[in-house]
């Protein structure tokens, strides 16, 4: 029986589909991990395929690929270096599991088969996996480990059958997708596992965005009497060593590991936006990106996000004027621009909006303006930047916030236009708290400057769009923190019309909103993918029917 182990804990960044690109990361982390004297390589969760890898995994090839690529990286472990315990879709007869492998000793020595597959929020394991029976631990060196599969230990079902099968180390490869606040929720769930089992617990989480959803890493573990093991960062990659030893009859515990200490919330939020908007980039293709900068908050936060994502070198802001955009915001842009680095040009959209408004005068001439011309504007804007995007190459990042996605303030063909929104899931009141935040630090893995990259007057001066005079958010909406909160209510909490009343808050501007969020919900299905921030954001978390008649008549 060993009283010692060596775990490295690789928390990478796979693509999702690109299996040799991933084992080839798994054979660059084995090699370091050998060079640290590892006795025992892990990785993430799916990290062959890629997590989540959706309906790729229902394609014969592709899962033959995977099972290929696993059985080419056990080859390697003939060597006599670490062993490696790695996750992958594994199919056997007529089924497809979410499986972990050990491979030792130049095979594959055990599989493991995820039990629990979630069927909420951003999770459809069920569509493509089956789900597979209670294991039990696998024997390594000499040790037992449990292999609970990441959803196994949101339950206690899994684990206690570990520990009763003889379990003295947990080992849980995860692709937890992060929102803000889920930390404290992961560790009380491995609390809970830990205080019922008495094991210690290594959790070990992918990193990086995929699509819409993005991944902290943050791996750590718990020693059985609940303290902290060790602690891996947020949002950076590495492979970190953890050394184990054992009393003769006591418990596992970590004699040496990593002790990062994890951000607060704004720069986690943060972080989370600049990693997904780099990773969409990185993973689709795009040389760089291009923004309208209008010298409001909004786009101003995205260059910046964009900025410290890709570097200023590969940003191109574009100032698209019309009539009614103020002196004050072209002085905001310019400044904003030059803070941050990048590219800035102007192109006015005075002609374009003008041919439109000729071609259509003898239809429309009868009729008083309204929101028709307004959207033509937008639409200008969008359609210029997105001949920017076809002639250059780089992917128009769009700037609409979740209070305006909310209730339908963004024009389809319009400011929707482009491939990719970083803030798509941040209230308008959390974009002036990070653009407050930003200009006073300077975040980790960011690549933009520091000091203030958003001028004060962006984020002091009143919100609006600039499609007619005078224009300002507030003439037809309620403030944004009396909007956030009731849009928060109804969106993260489900809450009827009589709890938000009860907050304080006035039961027409209520219902307004609320019927205001359930007609918009044909654009939002057209909209670009965004970082997932919040518990519920628009898309894999809330599917509502675009043809909806129903409002809540509790009061």
């Amino acid at each position: 029986m060993s009283n010692e182990l060596a775990i490295a804990c690789a928390q990478l960044n796979p693509i999702v589909g690109d299996i040799a690109g991933n084992l080839a990361l798994a054979r660059k982390a084995r090699a370091e991990a050998a060079e640290m004297g590892a006795d025992l390589v892990v990785f993430s969760e799916l990290f062959i395929s890629g997590y989540p890898p959706e309906d790729l995994v229902l394609k014969p090839a592709f899962q033959q690929a995977c099972r290929e690529a696993v059985e080419t990286l056990a080859v390697d472990t003939a060597d006599g270096g670490p062993a490696v315990l790695i996750g992958t879709p594994w199919h056997e007869e007529v089924k497809t599991y979410n499986a972990c492998c050990l491979l030792e000793e130049g095979r594959v020595a055990a599989t493991r088969f995820k039990v629990d597959l979630p069927n909420y929020g951003p999770f459809d394991e069920k569509r493509v996996f089956a789900a597979g029976p209670l294991p039990g631990p696998v024997p390594f060196r000499g040790v037992r480990l449990g292999i609970p599969i990441c959803e196994d230990i949101w339950e206690d079902e899994v684990v206690e059958c570990l520990e009763e099968s003889g379990a003295e180390l947990l080992i849980v490869p995860n692709g937890s997708p992060w929102w803000k606040y889920k930390h404290d929720l992961r560790l009380n769930i491995v609390v809970q596992r830990v205080t019922e089992s008495n094991l210690p617990l290594i959790y070990i989480n992918q990193l990086g965005g995929q699509d819409e959803l993005i991944f902290d890493g943050a791996s750590f573990g718990l020693h059985n009497d609940r303290t902290l093991a060790f602690q891996m960062p947020a949002f950076a990659e590495g492979v970190a060593l953890t050394r184990w030893e054992r009393e003769p009859g006591g418990p596992w515990r970590c004699v040496q590991g990593p002790m990062d200490v994890l951000e607060d919330n704004e720069e986690l939020m943060w972080r989370a936006c600049v990693q997904g908007l780099r990773d969409y980039v990185a993973k689709t293709g795009f040389p760089g990106v291009v923004l309208g900068l209008s010298g409001g908050i909004d786009s101003a936060i995205c260059a910046a996000m964009a900025v410290d994502a890709l570097g200023a070198d590969r940003v191109h802001c574009v100032m698209l004027p019309y009539r009614y955009t103020s002196n004050e915001s072209l002085v905001d842009a310019a400044a904003c621009a030059e803070a941050l680095g990048v590219r800035y040009d102007s192109v006015s959209i005075v002609d374009a909006v003008d041919g439109f408004t000729a071609a259509l005068k003898p239809m429309f001439d009868a009729l008083p303006a309204d929101t028709t011309e307004e959207n033509l504007q937008s639409r200008a804007r969008g359609t210029t930047l997105m001949a920017i995007s076809n002639k250059f190459g780089p992917m128009v990042v769009t700037t609409g916030n979740k209070s305006e996605m909310s209730v339908g303030y963004s024009t389809l063909y319009g400011d929707m236009n482009g491939g990719f929104n970083p803030i798509k899931d941040l209230y308008k009141t959390e974009v002036y708290r990070l653009s407050r935040w930003r200009n006073e630090n300077h975040p980790r893995q960011c690549l933009g400057p520091a000091g203030v990259v958003i001028p004060q007057n962006i984020i002091d001066k009143a919100p609006s769009a600039e499609l007619k005079p005078g224009q300002t958010d507030q003439d037809t909406l309620p403030p944004y923190d009396t909007l956030d909160d009731i849009l928060e209510c109804l969106v993260e909490n489900e809450m009827s019309v009589a709890e938000i009343v009860s907050r304080g808050h006035d039961v027409e501007t209520v219902k307004r909103i609320e019927n205001m969020l359930y007609i918009a919900e044909y654009k939002r299905r057209q909209a670009p993918p965004g970082v997932k921030i919040t518990r519920r954001n628009f898309g894999r978390d809330r599917r509502y029917p675009i043809v909806n008649r129903y409002r809540d008549h509790t009061i």
